[in-house]
């Protein structure tokens, strides 16, 4: 069992694999001048911010877990001092690991499939706050580029990710796209840590940040150097607002460091499997083994430690809670949290179309993150009571009515239908909108189009809860054009 003094260390490691690639890339930064008379701090980075670029148009290519193995494409104008670090990372990252049970992959994979719109609706409204709740990790997010004012990239990034895991063969066949996009994340997340520290997490440490836990090389806390921010003139893009921001290691840890990751991880499983517990739906414990089995999977190839990664749901309760109570012992002012979940929320409540269920969305979180929660993520605003009455009223036959009727129905839920009308308007109208910031790739969108299309048809509901379903929803095939053509 992970200990408290175990998460201790963990905020002061990273991810060597990922780390070093980058660092062989950018190499080291040129140290800022101060203008004795402004104060202001001046530097020549422009080498830097093109490799990253150059990076960045690298994962264009990165299309398949084939695709991997067959990078770089021929005709690829690349500098040698580029392309080994990036052919090196994805040899070495791409496998799954020895442990990995495809049984229980394809089970997970299955999983998804069944209860997708649900899948939607909980990522929304219990995954993605749940993330917020932490201070570090939403000063890192909030520092990423004022994310409470980019919430739909947030949220497009995030499936981004996710339908590639999830989609049949996604981790392991050639043909899926899972691997390809962990790793993708993996490096965005190396980047991220050089830009904050001004170079490799490893040297900025003073020692090894890929360090076993409970291991003596660990830094500790006490002789951490903070980075200080910095006052410079330059354009307000993400890599400029990162690498000026400054970071407080001893307060913080690392950024993106194995216990950020390892509970935002949590999030997406755990979590998950949680939520549907609460809505009545839980699953036979042998699916919830294999649903966080896949995740444990992703967590490795994103380079988290194995022993972070816990692969039942006591042992996660139990680390998730721990999480939570350390994070919140770290306090940041301002506070960032309220921002982002109330921004959050408005994205949610915008693509609604009925008035009475437009405050949903945070009831919904309410419900499934838990009051204490949503509070400190500036989800406590009041609500219409016509609203909260239907919400509870809701609520109290999911509890009660839904296990009446399944004694003569066993599939019949109400709270199915509730989350397949909320996920169906998230999908259209966040996800799968292209007008929306974060274009997905074709290929991508494509099989996203396929799979949503595959879910307009509840098979698991009377006729008459479908019907209704499709008055709150569409009464077409499900895609992002379906509200058009109401």
């Amino acid at each position: 069992m992970i200990s408290n003094a175990d998460l201790e260390q963990a905020r002061f490691l990273a991810d060597p694999l990922a780390d070093s690639t980058i660092a062989r890339i950018l190499g080291p930064w040129q140290l800022p001048t101060t203008d004795s008379a402004t104060g202001h701090h001046s530097a020549n980075h422009a080498g830097h911010w093109e490799k990253i670029e150059q990076i960045n148009r690298q994962f264009t290519q990165w299309q398949t877990n084939q695709s991997l193995a067959d990078w770089p494409e021929p005709g690829t104008k690349l500098p040698p001092e580029i392309t080994a670090p990036l052919q090196a990372y994805l040899q070495a990252g791409q496998s799954l690991p020895d442990w990995a049970d495809v049984a229980k992959i394809e089970r997970a994979e299955t999983l998804f499939m069944e209860y997708g719109a649900l899948s939607c609706t909980l990522l929304f409204c219990s995954s993605l706050p749940e993330c917020y709740v932490i201070p570090d990790l939403s000063a890192v997010l909030h520092a990423a580029g004022q994310l409470e004012q980019h919430t739909d990239h947030r949220i497009r990034s995030t499936a981004a990710m996710i339908f590639p895991v999830m989609l049949k063969g996604g981790l392991c066949q050639a043909s899926g796209s899972g691997v390809a996009q962990i790793l993708k994340v993996r490096l965005i997340h190396a980047t991220i840590r050089n830009l904050i520290l001004r170079g490799d997490p490893a040297q900025t440490m003073g020692a090894d940040s890929g360090s076993n836990i409970g291991s003596d090389n660990v830094r500790k806390t006490s002789t951490a150097i903070p980075v200080e921010p910095l006052t410079m003139a330059g354009s307000a893009s993400l890599h400029h607002t990162l690498f000026t921001h400054g970071w407080p290691i001893e307060r913080a840890g690392l950024p993106c460091n194995q216990e950020e990751l390892a509970y935002t991880l949590l999030t997406f499983s755990y979590v998950f499997l949680r939520s549907m517990r609460k809505l009545g739906l839980g699953l036979p414990a042998e699916d919830e083994l294999a649903f966080l089995h896949l995740w444990n999977v992703v967590g490795h190839i994103l380079g988290i430690r194995q022993e972070l990664m816990p692969d039942n749901m006591e042992d996660a309760q139990a680390l998730f809670t721990l999480m939570q109570i350390r994070g919140r012992r770290q306090t940041v002012t301002p506070d960032p949290r309220p921002k982002l979940g109330k921004a959050l929320m408005t994205s949610m409540r915008k693509v609604i179309p009925f008035r009475i269920l437009k405050p949903f969305p945070a009831l919904m979180t309410r419900y499934l993150c838990g009051t204490v929660n949503a509070r400190e993520i500036g989800i406590n605003t009041r609500v219409s009571w016509l609203s909260h009455g239907l919400f509870i009223l809701l609520m109290l036959c999911v509890g009660s009515f839904d296990k009446v009727m399944r004694i003569f129905l066993p599939t019949f839920s109400i709270s199915r239908l509730i989350t397949r009308v909320l996920g169906y308007h998230f999908m259209s109208q966040l996800l799968l909108d292209q007008t929306r910031p974060l274009k997905l790739p074709e290929r991508l969108l494509g099989e996203v189009h396929q799979t949503v299309a595959s879910w307009s048809k509840d098979t698991k509901t009377p006729r008459w809860m479908n019907t209704l379903e499709e008055k709150l929803t569409t009464r077409h095939i499900w895609n992002a054009t379906a509200q058009e053509n109401d």
